[in-house]
Formats: C-alpha cells, sequence, structure tokens
C-alpha cells in the first residue's frame, strides 16, 4: 500500500532521521521524500510503502509518535514517485499550451481541489488564492500550504497573466487598417474593456477607494491612444459608479503625466485636481451626468 504523508518537523539534527527510524521499525519503506523548508520547522512530504494491514490511523500514529505535527495521510499511487522539477516543467507546459485548463492543472499538481463539491468538500479547509489578471483561482485541501507552493503557485499564475497579455496583444488589430473596427465597450462588475474584434486594445478596472469613491486604473495599448478610448473608457466608469450609487471616480497619476488633462477634458466631465509632490490626483464626482 502506497501513501503520501506530510509532516511538520522541529529544525533540528535528527528530527528526521528519528522519523526513519521509527518507519523501518515498523516495516514502513521511505520510497520518496521531498523536503519544504521553514524558519524554525521543516515541512517534509514523504511517499511510504506499508504492510497490508497498515491503516490510515496507525501511520498517522506512527508518524507523530516519531515528532510529527501536523500530520496529513492520503493513499496515493506510484504517480507520487515522479520528480517534482519534472512535474511543475510539465504543468508549466500544459499551460502554455492551453492556459484555461491552469486551475486543474495547478489542483493536480498540489494534491488539491479546484472546485470542491460534495460531502467531503468541508473538510478541505486549506485555501491557496492565486490571481490572474482579474480572475481570483482557489484551490483548497486539507493539508496547509507551505511557504515553498505558494511561491510556486504564484509563478504559474503570474505565467499565465504574462501568456494571456502577451496573446491579447499579438492579436489587437492595427488601428490604421482600411478593415480596422471602431471599439466596443463592454462594462462588468468591475472593469470596462474596449475591445476591437474581440481583441482587447484598453480597459480600466476599479477598486473601492473609501465609502464613497472608486479608485481606477486605466489602460490603453500604445496603438490605440489619442483615439478618445481612455475618455470612453473613463465616462462609461462613471456612468458605473452613479449606478451603483458612488459618489466619485478617483483617477491617480504620476505630477508630470501629460495625459491626465486632455483625458478628463474629453471625457466632457468635469474633476478637482490635486498636485502633490510626485503624484496628481483628480477625483470626479458622478452625479453630474445626465441621463443623455
Amino acid at each position: 500500500m502506497l501513501w503520501r504523508v506530510r509532516t511538520t518537523l522541529a529544525d533540528r539534527p535528527g528530527a528526521l532521521a528519528e522519523l526513519a527510524a521509527a518507519c523501518g521499525a515498523a516495516g514502513v519503506n521511505i520510497l520518496g521524500l521531498h523536503v519544504f523548508p521553514g524558519v524554525d520547522r521543516v515541512t517534509d512530504e514523504l511517499v511510504l510503502q506499508t504492510p497490508e494491514d497498515c491503516e490510515l490511523a496507525d501511520l498517522a500514529d506512527l508518524v507523530e509518535r516519531a515528532g510529527g505535527t501536523r500530520v496529513s495521510v492520503l493513499p496515493c499511487t506510484e504517480a507520487a514517485l515522479a520528480d517534482q522539477p519534472t512535474r511543475y516543467v510539465l504543468a508549466a507546459r500544459s499551460i502554455l499550451t492551453d492556459p484555461a485548463v491552469f486551475p486543474d492543472v495547478v489542483a493536480q499538481l498540489f494534491d488539491a481541489e479546484a472546485d470542491p463539491v460534495g460531502p467531503d468538500a468541508a473538510s478541505l479547509t486549506e485555501g491557496m488564492d492565486l490571481e490572474i489578471g482579474d480572475v481570483l483561482v482557489q484551490v483548497r485541501r486539507t493539508a496547509p500550504f507551505t511557504a515553498a507552493e505558494h511561491a510556486r503557485g504564484t509563478a504559474l499564475a503570474e505565467l499565465v497573466t504574462d501568456v494571456l497579455a502577451a496573446a491579447a496583444q499579438r492579436s489587437a488589430p492595427d488601428p490604421d487598417s482600411p478593415t480596422s473596427e471602431a471599439p466596443t465597450f463592454e462594462v462588468g462588475e468591475d472593469a470596462v474593456h474596449a475591445t476591437v474584434g474581440g481583441a482587447v486594445v484598453g480597459s480600466a478596472s476599479w477598486t473601492l477607494a473609501d465609502d464613497d469613491a472608486w479608485a481606477l486604473e486605466l489602460e490603453v495599448q500604445p496603438a490605440w491612444r489619442r483615439r478618445g478610448i481612455a475618455s470612453r473608457l473613463l465616462l462609461e466608469t462613471t456612468r458605473a459608479a452613479r449606478a451603483a450609487g458612488v459618489g466619485e471616480v478617483v483617477v491617480r497619476t504620476a505630477a508630470d503625466n501629460p495625459a491626465v488633462l486632455p483625458l478628463v477634458m474629453g471625457s466632457g466631465l468635469r474633476g478637482r485636481i490635486r498636485m502633490g509632490t510626485d503624484d496628481l490626483t483628480v477625483r470626479i464626482p458622478v452625479r453630474q451626468l445626465t441621463d443623455a
């Protein structure tokens, strides 16, 4: 019988040797070992082969008596013996080929669930949140995630973000092409996107700055700037803010950014400008909007 065991040991000489000795005395063979270092504690993941009559509770008790804490024991197959660096390289290759498989690939990589359902879902108390642009992907399992696993998950999420951004950049049409379409503007729950031929050429996203204001981040692809897209994104954002009952939209940028005033004026809005040493803040009341 093969088991994947994860446990935390004190970071001191001989701690792992004590666990290995206990396994040997019980007839348990250590087939694989992966170490996640910490400051004063170390998380070890082992693949153990036990006699057929060994139960999950027996194995957990053995590890705890050998000094292990936060013990997690799960049955596994020979796939658990695969080389860890190779698994991550193959996972990255899968994600590069099809970024949409990211949740499933990461869940499999960390022995977790991307969208837990069913009666066992409540037992998956440990979660890891990974951001891909505006999308939050969460995987859950019973064993805590180590700092190393968080770092690896974040790196994979950043890889997907970069791949999607590069794909969007490549697929954006040439604005000077005779066949180029006019941008369309799509308003979502927390962003407005300007798209041409299905490609995003500009976006404005917001977060709640305080009880009555949205903090706005606005970006337009270089080839599509100076075409009124940023001003339209700002206008659509203020309309969304008014519909949500928010009083102001706040834009912050560098003090020497020459595009701010044309941006606000091009939208037909009026804003209160405050100049700081390094930054410039424009607060735009949304109640000034008309229904036209």
